[in-house]
């Protein structure tokens, strides 16, 4: 057996979302903050991104991560974060796998009941607190970076849709947001196609017509990711939605065309800019919990912790917690005389 490269991970999902975990085989990824280290792998290094995500080791809905040392002195770990179309700065689900992995793997000591930790994400340095039990991480509660709006009910025209309402806002990756009632759509996984293309559809057209770059930093540009949310059907919840993750680039001749996939969870940064919306709009408040459903019916919860400004906006301090499981430990190999070195795509699942 031959291997031109050899990469150990654990494979983990938090509230649904699968998020792999690499903990060996990575080359040195050079820079002086994990922001800067994600920019030296997307540069230098996105043909693993490709391998670990493509098929055949991966599908369009999987994320991936690896663990890298914290540039930050206060810092336990650094992670960066690998999605079908980006390198996102944060992500919760991610977050809450890399805790997950980090602790019941021993790489971070566990303290039970509680062990607090800090990890750096691209986006920064990030606040957690693990209630582990018997060796078990059993539920991940962190402070997220600062959430904010940039608008609040603009019109947008989308391909095959017509004109809706949307809200932009960034909670650790820019988002474009709006009632998925504009759309006729139920955001449910038994709808998961239709609820992909119309916010595929949406998420172009949004980038098209009200780009947005975050004031602190000029390389995070989008929106690059959607949402279609609606009222609760549970009365543990205060609301529920869905998320796609994109997995190319949308073909405005082709409105119907597949490009994403369900996000599997209720996407931590997605309920974290939903919460800097409702905020903006008077309806949630500084120390109120907002429960969001995902499309399986599993749950983050967040809180508003605080405000503060970033830049020239309002902008919350949110909290989120969840839940994540490691399923198995992998090894992936590339042989060097394999045909697909970077996986490939095919358009029934991909688009």
């Amino acid at each position: 057996m031959r291997m031109q490269r050899m990469i150990t991970a654990v494979e983990a999902h938090a509230e649904g979302e699968g998020g792999r975990v690499i903990t060996g085989g990575m080359p040195m990824l050079k820079g002086n903050s994990v922001f800067e280290k994600m920019q030296y792998m997307q540069e230098h290094h996105d043909d693993i991104r490709l391998l670990m995500l493509r098929e055949p080791r991966g599908n369009p809905a999987l994320c991936c991560n690896v663990i890298v040392p914290p540039c930050d002195p206060t810092a336990d770990a650094g992670f960066i974060i690998m999605e079908q179309t980006e390198y996102p700065p944060m992500s919760g689900s991610n977050a809450i796998c890399v805790t997950t992995v980090l602790l019941e793997t021993g790489i971070v000591p566990m303290v039970e009941p509680i062990t607090t930790l800090r990890l750096e994400a691209p986006a920064g340095v990030i606040e957690v607190k693990a209630t582990c039990k018997d060796g078990k991480v059993e539920h991940v509660e962190f402070m997220n970076v600062p959430a904010f709006v940039v608008h609040i009910g603009v019109p947008l025209d989308v391909p095959g849709f017509g004109m809706v309402a949307v809200d932009i806002a960034w909670g650790g990756m820019w988002f474009v947001i709006a009632d998925a009632t504009q759309f006729g759509i139920d955001p449910t996984a038994q709808n998961g196609g239709t609820v992909v293309r119309a916010i595929e559809a949406m998420r172009d057209a949004a980038v098209k017509r009200y780009p947005v770059v975050h004031p602190n930093n000029s390389s995070q540009t989008g929106p690059t990711i959607g949402a279609l949310t609606a009222s609760a059907t549970d009365p543990k919840t205060n609301g529920r939605g869905a998320i796609s993750v994109s997995s190319g680039i949308f073909d405005q001749n082709r409105p119907n065309a597949l490009t994403g996939a369900l996000d599997r969870s209720p996407c931590g940064t997605g309920t974290c800019a939903k919460m800097a919306v409702l905020h903006a709009k008077g309806l949630l408040g500084v120390g109120e919990n907002y429960v969001n459903a995902g499309p399986l019916g599993t749950t983050f919860t967040g809180r508003i912790e605080g405000v503060t400004k970033i830049g020239k906006y309002d902008a919350i301090v949110p909290s989120l917690s969840g839940r994540g499981w490691i399923s198995g430990v992998s090894q992936w190999m590339l042989d060097p005389t394999d045909p697909f070195p970077e996986g490939f795509t095919v358009g029934d699942i991909w688009g």
